[in-house]
Order: structure tokens, then C-alpha cells, then sequence
């Protein structure tokens, strides 16, 4: 089982993404289940976790509808929030979703990021921690020490987006590759192996750019604790799908055994959401796309 654990899905006239402008015409266009499968199938991905894009409970409701009547999601992490005092009766309403596998915070937006350390967010995580509910944490490296409190406080089930976004074009590695290998010593925290090529030179980035950022992710979370997320299409701004796929597998080759790999590129996706068997079915072996 082959998973891509980190892309997304939208439609641009639903106006749920601020962020989503004429003035980046690769993204300002429908990016739908359709658009993805040739990529699926040629680099034999069998199933996705969507995650959302916008912060509104309308954008998670928008794409768990999707994964109802979808062949190759087998997750959706969606958005709650933790603000509004309502929040948990909406994150039981998705849970009765057998789709819904997480949620994600963006603190990447957040003014401040210390405001995850507020009482009302460190409730709200305590309680995904009751629920063992996967948390993506979406998250600049600059924010990281926020973070790293948030982990001494509560043991959350979560997982580190886009490595963090540490400075690649600036080839800048300190302080965030020491902050990251703190984080990879609490065991319930994961790292996805997504979202580099964006942080990099988006017109001339080359596979040497990313080589050493990858390697110390893998070197401190370990072979079990992480996974492949393309960020589709989001890393069309850099990169297609096929191109996101090969760098990593370039970079990670002579590096794991067939088992490790099996791991990285889905085994370890489908542990961290506590996916479901019955919804696995694997699509790449149908003969229609």
C-alpha cells in the first residue's frame, strides 16, 4: 500500500482560499481527484490523505464530500476552530465520517505563534490527546520553539507538515535542524517528507538543495516516523507531481531496504491515521483510471 500523505483538492469558485489569486495562475484553477489519478497510477500511489487548505469548517465539509464518493482518498485531515467554543461538537460531527483521520492547525498564519501555548488551545489539544487524534502541525521553522513547549506540556498524536519549512534557498540549517531533532525525541510525533521544493529557488532549485535537509529528518525520526507527502498541487509553483515523487526517491536511494521504503511511502501514513483496511481497496490494480 502506496500512500501520498500530504496534497490537496479545491475549487476555486467556492472562494475558500483567500490565499489562491489570479496572480498565481498555476494554482488559480479547480484541482480535482480527476486531475491527480494519471499521476497516481504512474508512479503507482494507491491512495491519498487530503488535507485542508482554508481555515473553515465549510473547505473540510467541502472535501470529506469528495471522499465519499472517492476512489483513492483514504483521509482527510480537516480544520476545526479551536477559538470557538463549539469547536468539539463539529470535530464529533466529522468523526462520524469514516474519511476523517485528523485535523491540522495552521499555525504558520497565527500573528503569534505562542498563542498554541494560550489555555484555550492547550485545552483543545488535550483533548485531541484523549482521542489519540492525529494533528498536523503546519508550522515555519522560525515557529518551532513555540512548538517544542507545546510538546513539553501535552502528548500530542501529531506530525510535523513540509518539514517545517526550514530555509532552503538559503541553504540555512541552524537553528532548525537542531529544534527538529528535539522534536523527534518525543515517540508520538512524525515528520512529513513534503513541501521542500516550494522553500527552495522555485525556478532553479537541483536535487543537492534538499539532500542534506532530508537526510537528518530521516537520521532523527527514524525510518517509522515518516512519509512521503507531494503537496499536490501546491508544488506545481516549483514542481510537478512526477518530479516531487523522483527527487525524494533519488535521495533516499542505496539509503533503505525495500521494507524501509515501503515504509516512508505509505505503511508509515497508514499507522499515524489509523486508517482503515476496509477502506483500502487498492485502486491502481482496476483497469480504468
Amino acid at each position: 500500500m502506496r500512500i501520498d500523505s500530504h496534497q490537496h483538492y479545491w475549487k476555486i469558485d467556492r472562494n475558500d482560499y483567500g490565499w489562491i489569486t489570479p496572480e498565481i495562475p498555476k494554482l488559480y484553477r479547480d484541482f480535482l481527484e480527476n486531475d491527480l489519478k494519471p499521476h497516481l497510477k504512474k508512479n503507482k500511489i494507491d491512495k491519498t490523505i487530503v488535507v485542508q487548505a482554508a481555515p473553515n469548517i465549510e473547505e473540510t465539509e467541502f472535501i470529506l464530500s469528495l471522499s465519499n464518493e472517492s476512489e483513492t482518498i483514504a483521509g482527510v485531515v480537516g480544520w476545526i476552530d479551536l477559538e470557538n467554543p463549539s469547536y468539539k461538537e463539529h470535530l464529533n460531527r466529522f468523526r462520524q465520517n469514516p474519511k476523517f483521520v485528523g485535523m491540522r492547525v495552521m499555525i504558520q498564519d497565527m500573528p503569534d505563534e505562542n498563542k498554541i501555548l494560550e489555555t484555550d488551545y492547550l485545552q483543545a489539544f488535550s483533548y485531541f490527546s484523549e482521542l489519540d487524534l492525529p494533528v498536523d502541525l503546519l508550522v515555519r521553522s522560525d515557529q518551532l520553539p513555540a512548538v517544542l513547549e507545546l510538546l513539553k506540556q501535552v502528548p500530542i498524536r501529531g506530525v510535523i507538515d513540509h518539514i517545517a519549512k526550514p530555509e532552503i534557498k538559503q541553504g540555512k540549517m541552524e537553528p532548525w535542524k537542531r529544534q527538529m531533532e528535539q522534536i523527534a525525541q518525543y515517540p508520538n510525533i512524525y515528520c512529513k517528507l513534503s513541501g521542500m521544493v516550494t522553500e527552495a529557488d522555485q525556478m532553479n532549485w537541483k536535487k543537492e538543495d534538499f539532500v542534506a535537509y532530508v537526510h537528518h529528518i530521516v537520521q532523527v525520526f527514524g525510518k517509522n516516523r515518516v512519509m512521503f507527502g507531494s503537496d499536490w498541487p501546491v508544488c506545481l509553483l516549483a514542481a510537478s507531481y512526477d518530479q516531487v515523487y523522483e527527487l525524494l526517491k533519488d535521495i533516499l536511494t542505496g539509503r533503505l531496504t525495500e521494507e524501509e521504503e515501503a515504509k516512508i511511502f505509505g505503511v508509515n501514513a497508514f499507522e499515524f491515521y489509523k486508517l482503515k483496511p476496509t477502506n483500502m481497496q487498492l485502486w491502481s490494480d482496476c483497469s480504468e483510471i
